[in-house]
């Protein structure tokens, strides 16, 4: 006779059908604590309602120095959200349960399925996802080409003229010009002037959440920031200021992805910097946008087009700029593995399309499966 859901044999018979699922966060990028803040939100979401019965999470937690840990220093970074950095992380270093970092811990080779809640360099640019393909290992999220073009922003940019998406005027420029003789570098700064303009806006070619940004008005400003965001990456992106709303949608799906409702960014700053993305209460998240129904339809369409271009898969938030005196729709940027607490702007569009957090995670680890299954046959 069958044994109810809750006798014993019911029990072990759900965990040997639960999948084994790797959260993977940290990680050596300047985004490290907004990881651990999204694994969070996921491991809540994986082990609430159906999918506790789905899914078991497995906690592995990528130092800033590349160090992955499994087990217990994995579960204590993700249950307290704090990081183990400064004293904390050197007690670590001697503890038996860190591993050399060309090493993978204990575990490992139980996954089924891999979240890698990574954001920024190391992580969300292609690395991670090369290591899961040699693996052989399903993976939530976009694949090695889309990660990296989209992580790169001229490389992004230029996928996207290339498919005839709006942007804004940009320019680019190399550290070796920046950091050259005197000659070079004050005719690359008219070069810009006449190109771009002011206001325009300085950033690094290969970081994300608006680290190194800046705003220039001037050419004491330009040259300044300039400099400064050569100290961040070899290549730099010169992008013309606009007067202009900034909104976002969400894409999810693999070969046939579908588009959220429209949300909008809201702030008193000047303009959408770290500081503002990251403190509570500087900016607003107004969901859904109040905008025209053409203007939604365009940016919805234009969002799972960009998704195509670079072949993405799994999730994506696509970023445009609505210039409301003219009616233009400009594309901004694509984030490939975008902010995925409870308060991001991801789940929260999903949330207002009518798929609620535990669904929409429970949907990308199906589409991660779906994705490796097509790719081995």
């Amino acid at each position: 006779m069958a044994q109810p859901d809750n006798a014993v044999g019911g029990s072990a018979n759900r965990r040997q059908r639960q999948l084994q699922v790797g959260l993977l966060f940290g990680g050596q990028s300047g985004e490290h604590a907004v990881s651990i803040q999204s694994a969070q939100a996921i491991a809540r979401a994986l082990e609430s309602g159906e999918n506790g019965d789905r899914y078991q999470v497995q906690p592995f937690y990528i130092r800033q120095n590349g160090v992955w840990l499994s087990g217990k220093l994995a579960q204590s970074v993700l249950a307290t959200g704090i990081s183990l950095e400064g004293e904390a992380g050197e007690a670590a270093e001697d503890s038996k349960e860190v591993v050399n970092r060309w090493q993978f811990p204990a575990g490992v080779e139980a996954v089924d399925v891999w979240v890698p809640v990574l954001h920024g360099p190391n992580g969300e640019d292609g690395s991670i996802q090369g290591l899961f393909q040699l693996m052989g290992v399903p993976y939530i999220g976009s694949g090695i080409l889309a990660s990296a073009v989209g992580m790169d922003k001229l490389a992004m940019k230029a996928a996207f003229a290339q498919a005839g998406l709006p942007q804004v005027n940009y320019a680019e420029v190399t550290r070796a010009e920046v950091w050259s003789n005197p000659c070079v570098f004050p005719e690359m700064c008219d070069r810009l002037e006449t190109e771009i303009g002011y206001p325009c806006f300085i950033k690094p070619a290969n970081l994300g959440s608006s680290v190194g940004v800046f705003k220039v008005r001037s050419r004491d400003e330009l040259e300044a920031a300039l400099d400064e965001a050569a100290g961040y990456d070899p290549r730099i992106i010169v992008e013309a200021g606009v007067e202009a709303r900034e909104v976002e949608c969400a894409v999810l799906g693999n070969d046939r992805p579908k588009a959220s409702v429209i949300g909008e960014i809201t702030f008193e700053g000047d303009f959408y910097d770290y500081e503002t993305k990251y403190t509570a209460g500087m900016a607003q998240l107004h969901i859904p946008a109040p905008l025209p129904e053409a203007i939604a339809k365009t940016i919805q369409e234009r969002a799972v087009q960009a998704f195509k271009v670079l072949d993405c898969a799994g999730l994506s938030r696509v970023d445009f700029f609505y210039i409301e005196s003219t009616g233009e729709v400009l594309i901004n940027e694509i984030n490939t593995f975008p902010g995925f607490t409870a308060t991001s702007m991801y789940p929260m569009l999903w949330e207002a399309s009518g798929i609620t957090f535990p669904q929409l995670v429970d949907r990308l680890i199906q589409l991660a499966l779906e994705r490796h299954q097509d790719q081995a046959k």
